[in-house]
Order: structure tokens, then sequence, then C-alpha cells
């Protein structure tokens, strides 16, 4: 079973955790161009296509890198202008943040920009009017939900697995951030913090019972600054630094390993292929 990578490309900068404490693009050089080049190096020597969920601001400061992405056959979609907290902005800050990366975006890869994620997996139970103004402005998929319980984030009643949520102006597509369940309970895996600091045989091991016991894909993610054991150290809460630098120096290691023991497609591609059935996030229930 092939299964989905996603690259959220973003400057080590851009992490919500040091949001209160970093004035970051005024403040830090780049490195989103090394780092990225880094990235796309590794998916080439594996012969691999992946999503590029990119943050707008790199776009638009660095359209020449958006466009070698996608000339590598990678495609490109869309994780905000700014990355701020969906959940932090009102609809009309939303609409008009998500309207000006998509055509920072498109500017610069010469395609339609057809997915979105949320910074920080932000779509929550407060926010769900976010689809309305995605399918408003032309996404057909999102991977923004993690369907966890987490301090800044979550939905966890939140389906598992990809389904279809309907909207005024057309449904979209969820794809779920990948979990496991132990005891009822749900545990996370399989991209940043929690591929960097879980054993890569767990990782490997959950792939694979989802594939084969569960038979659904899932969708892998990481970020380019999660291969890069030189970035400048911001200030920020213990809690910040953990999260951002804890297991940098094996991600390019684990990197290498998940794309020698699995096969890898964009996720707009898997999003093509499914049957994704209906549901009701408002009731958190299927559709009759």
């Amino acid at each position: 079973m092939k299964n989905a990578l996603s690259v959220d490309l973003e400057d080590y900068y851009h992490a919500t955790a040091f949001a209160a404490s970093s004035t970051k693009e005024n403040s830090y050089a780049s490195r989103v161009e090394a780092n990225t080049e880094k990235v796309l190096g590794l998916l080439s020597a594996a012969g691999c296509r992946a999503t590029f969920f990119t943050v707008g601001w790199v776009a638009e400061h660095f359209p020449q890198l958006i466009r070698a992405i996608a000339n590598l056959g990678h495609e490109i979609a869309c994780h905000s202008y700014g990355h701020r907290l969906v959940y932090s902005l009102t609809p009309t800050e939303f609409r008009e943040d998500t309207r000006r990366a998509k055509q920072f975006l498109e500017d610069a890869c010469g395609a339609r920009v057809r997915g979105y994620r949320a910074p920080t997996f932000s779509i929550t139970p407060n926010c769900l009017w976010a689809f309305e103004i995605l399918a408003e402005l032309g996404f057909t998929y999102d991977s923004s939900i993690f369907p966890i319980k987490h301090l800044d984030h979550g939905m966890p009643d939140g389906p598992r697995f990809p389904f279809r949520i309907e909207t005024r102006h057309g449904h979209i597509v969820e794809f779920p951030l990948p979990t496991l369940t132990f005891a009822g309970a749900r545990s996370p895996f399989g991209g940043g913090a929690y591929l960097r600091l879980l054993p890569y045989r767990y990782t490997r091991w959950g792939i694979h019972y989802i594939n084969g016991h569960e038979n659904h894909a899932v969708c892998v993610y990481l970020h380019p600054w999660e291969l890069d054991t030189e970035q400048p150290r911001m200030n920020g809460s213990l809690t910040a630094r953990l999260r951002q630098y804890v297991g940098l120096k094996g991600m390019e290691s684990k990197l290498k390993h998940l794309l020698r023991d699995f096969e890898f497609c964009p996720l707009g591609t898997m999003i093509e292929q499914l049957n994704a059935p209906d549901f009701d996030l408002l009731g958190l229930s299927k559709r009759s």
C-alpha cells in the first residue's frame, strides 16, 4: 500500500511554539532554501514525490524555490500565509490570510493549489467555519485534523481516517493525521516531534499496522528545519525548546529509513483515488 508523504515547508522561526518570544522574519536569518534542498535531495535519491504544504510568506520571498519543487514533480499545497493559528483568527482574517497565501503559491508554481493544512493543525471544533472558507476559495482537500486530545489543537472525537465534509461551496476531503488506538485511547505518531522522539521501529510498526490491519494509508509529515542540527537556538519555554530541538540529530536517518521501507506519493494523488464517506463534523456523527 502506498502512503502519503508531506512536508510542512516553513522556516525554523515559523514554529508556533516560539510565536510569543520571536519576531520571526525580522530577527533571524532564513535557512529555508538550504534545508529544503536537503529534503529534495533525499527524495530524489529515493525516487519519491511528496506534497509540500508551504507557508505563503516563503512563496512570496523565495518563489524560485517553489518553482524548483514543482518542477521536480512534487505537489505544492497551502500552509497559510503567516503561520498563524486558525482558531486565533476571525473568519475574515482567515479568508484573507488563506487567499493571499494561495495566490503567492499559484503564482510561484504555475499550477492550481488544491490542498490546505492549518499551522499546528489548528482547525478545531471551535473553528469549523474554516471548511466553508476553504471550499469557497477552491480547495478540494485538507489535512489539518489531528484526532487526539492536545493542549494546542486536536479533535479527539473526529474520525481517524479520511472522510468528506459537505459545505455550501462543495465538499472537502479531510485526511487526518496518523494515530494508533490503545485501550480506547488515541496515540499520535508518524510526523514532527512524534517522529523525532519515538523509536523508528515503533513508527515503522505503526504504519505497517494501519496499512495491513486497518486497511488504510497514513500521511507522514516533517519540516525541513527538522534536518537542520545547526539552526539557531531561539529563546522560549522549556516545552517549546523540547518540541523544536530534541531529536534533530536522528531525523535525517529516520527519513532515509522511511523512504527505504515504504512507498510514498503526494497527498493530492492519494485524495484523487479515495472514496471517502461523508461525516458531519458539527455533530461528529456519520450522515444518514
